[in-house]
């Protein structure tokens, strides 16, 4: 029988649900929501908390490490016994605070969050629970312990997307956004959404041909008499161009991915500006 996983008292999960809130409110301008999201991971995440501990028993083992089995296995050991050690009914309280404080400072939409690696939280979830069979528990076990073997370039996303699934998360993320994301910022993030169904494949044609465009924008805002004449504006300019170039050799990652969006809306200001003067 198959265990139902409540997403609300995964702590990891919703610790990684908060950064991608806080992401998007970055890549939105939304500053007052941004840091309303800062502050919940703050406070429930900092120091000796519970919340922490149990945080880290899960990241232990959802984070590639490229760990060799002997290693892996010593992790898992640990981060079971650990988890173990965590007070079952303190768990619960401080992850009802934590519940509540989303709720209340954000929204419930945050638990609606598109985490990429939600199977692998919510196998771990199994892992540590009392319900899952002797049977269930070595088989699970053993996906995360290949996980934990993978090394960053082998590892491919196996958690294939439902289509119905995907398509209405799409559509859900267009309608929450339209009018306040860019067309091509859109297409952006759209691409970063498929890109864990598809090995990142239309996402890395997609970036090369964004990050060429980007780069024409800013090197021909370079030659404005305004930039041009601003010593400080002009480095700047130089320092982007470089900095897009440099993601040509890097994986997409969402400090990457927040420095495209920016440059996104920097483009489109200084087209606009230029059509206007």
């Amino acid at each position: 029988m198959k265990i139902r996983h409540n997403k609300k008292r995964n702590t990891a999960f919703i610790y990684e649900a908060l950064v991608r809130e806080n992401t998007v409110a970055l890549l939105k301008g939304d500053t007052e929501r941004q840091q309303a999201a800062m502050n919940v991971i703050k406070k429930h995440f900092s120091g000796d908390s519970i919340l922490k501990k149990d945080l880290d028993c899960y990241r232990s083992l959802y984070e590639n490490q490229s760990f060799d089995l002997i290693t892996s296995e010593k992790v898992l050991k640990e981060s079971k016994l650990q988890r173990r050690l965590l007070s079952p009914d303190i768990l619960f309280d401080q992850q009802s605070d934590l519940i509540h404080d989303v709720n209340k400072t954000l929204s419930p939409s945050v638990f609606n969050n598109f985490v990429p690696n939600y199977k692998t939280i919510a196998t771990i979830a199994q892992i540590f629970g009392d319900n899952t069979s002797p049977k269930n528990r070595v088989i699970l076990e053993t996906q995360i312990l290949t996980g934990m073997r993978s090394s960053p370039e082998e590892v491919k996303f196996e958690e294939k997307i439902d289509d119905v699934v995907y398509r209405s998360f799409v559509k859900k993320f267009n309608e929450k956004y339209d009018g306040e994301l860019l067309e091509e910022q859109k297409q952006l993030l759209s691409h970063y959404i498929s890109s864990f169904a598809d090995n990142a494949l239309e996402l890395k044609v997609f970036l090369n041909e964004e990050i060429g465009r980007l780069k024409e924008v800013i090197q021909e805002a370079q030659n404005n008499e305004h930039i041009s004449a601003d010593d400080d504006m002009s480095t700047k300019a130089q320092q982007i161009v470089t900095k897009l170039e440099s993601y040509a050799t890097q994986g997409v990652n969402e400090n990457v991915l927040t420095t495209i969006l920016k440059t996104q809306k920097l483009a489109k200001e200084l087209t606009t500006d230029g059509g206007d003067n």
